[in-house]
């Protein structure tokens, strides 16, 4: 199987555990030229920008381990096009990352925010 599928797949394990929690999904593989966020989902009134991370073992460590600091300052720039784009700032925001693994689904919420950058 194609990482692109593996990656699809992990993406839709993520939306089924999001919807399980009530969680409305907003976007899917939203890009742009800063990149990319995976999933784009509202949890009451805060707008979640969802980064799902798939690792087939941990032989190189936890899949949300490979989040790092260049990474996150990809998303945190694409979420702030994003919200530009549609016009939501002022909004409550959340950057959570969710990692498949063959140990499961974990979904970390909060795992970084905008003080990042």
């Amino acid at each position: 199987m194609k990482s692109s599928q593996i990656g699809r797949l992990a993406e839709d394990k993520a939306v089924s555990l999001l919807k399980e929690k009530g969680y409305r999904i907003v976007e899917r593989n939203f890009r742009t030229k800063t990149g990319e966020i995976d999933i784009i989902a509202k949890d009451g009134d805060t707008l979640v920008f969802v980064e799902v991370r798939f690792r087939k073992n941990r032989s190189f460590g936890a899949p949300e381990e490979t989040v790092d600091p260049r990474k996150i300052k990809k998303i945190i720039l694409t979420a702030n096009r994003y919200i530009s784009m549609k016009n939501l700032s002022g909004r409550d925001i959340r950057f959570d990352v969710i990692a498949v693994d063959e140990e499961g689904i974990r979904h970390i919420i909060s795992a970084f925010d905008l003080d990042f950058i």
